[in-house]
């Protein structure tokens, strides 16, 4: 499939797991594809790994701090310039920090929502204009995840700012909708990517495991992170490729929950 034949596309957060592989399934269909992170080395990986398949031709990468205001308006900036406007945004970055609420530090509260929502923000309002004036209609896929509206222990502050994203994602579809802009949130779960690999590290010592009981797939899978079982990032990739086209062209202004039936 070549849906996205002469499409620009940014995906922030693309230097791992989803982010990476969304953009390498984008550039598969035919995308013209910025990546952005603020880790140079997992970029080098994303384009090696698109050297593989012939593919960097059509990549362009950027180091980009989402958290950093200054850093995402001339990051912007630099990406517009460089693809001569913007079709697509895929907003992926986030981290995961765990702890007992009551021991949460302002200092990890205020992280979590500066990367995962007000970077969210940052980028999406550096890139409206340019999406606007998309002759395919601008379309905005936003990361949020099933900790949004599900319970996830030690995970107040990750799902307070993903709530937050379907929040922003709803708005964003009405207020420009009669413009041509679409705008989706994805709620991934179960998916295997950087912040599942490394989710025990951040997480109490005294962790109550079996909180986690009820968080499995219904649907067979062939990874694990952590002892837990995951599907593939492709899976993730598969479905905002659906939504960024044309076959998504009547969804806007809802999420998407991708975890394999964990929260059936």
């Amino acid at each position: 499939m070549n849906r996205f034949t002469h499409a620009r596309v940014l995906v922030t957060g693309a230097a791992s797991g989803i982010g990476q592989a969304t953009a390498l399934r984008l550039l598969s269909e035919g995308a013209l594809v910025a990546v952005a992170d603020v880790s140079k080395e997992g970029l080098a990986e994303t384009t090696r790994l698109a050297k593989e398949s012939d593919l960097e031709g059509r990549l362009h990468s950027f180091t980009l701090d989402v958290a950093d205001e200054a850093s995402v308006v001339s990051g912007v900036r630099r990406i517009l310039e460089t693809l001569g406007g913007l079709d697509v945004l895929v907003n992926a970055a986030g981290i995961l920090r765990g702890s007992h609420t009551h021991r949460t530090t302002l200092e990890m509260w205020n992280r979590t929502i500066a990367v995962n929502l007000t970077g969210m923000f940052l980028v999406t309002r550096e890139a409206l204009p340019a999406l606007l004036g998309s002759n395919r209609g601008g379309v905005v896929v936003n990361f949020s995840s099933t900790s949004a509206t599900f319970a996830h222990p030690y995970m107040a502050a990750y799902a307070a700012s993903k709530g937050g994203i379907q929040s922003f994602t709803h708005a964003l579809a009405l207020e420009y909708g009669k413009q041509g802009l679409r705008a989706v949130a994805v709620a991934p779960g179960s998916i295997k990517s950087g912040i599942t690999d490394t989710t025990a590290t951040y997480l109490p010592s005294d962790t109550d495991w079996t909180l986690f009981e009820k968080l499995s797939p219904i649907l067979g899978t062939d990874l694990e992170s952590g002892g837990a079982p995951m599907a593939g990032p492709e899976k993730v990739a598969g479905v905002i490729a659906m939504l960024a086209s044309e076959d998504g062209s009547f969804i806007t202004g809802t999420e998407i929950r991708i975890d394999g039936g964990t929260h059936a």
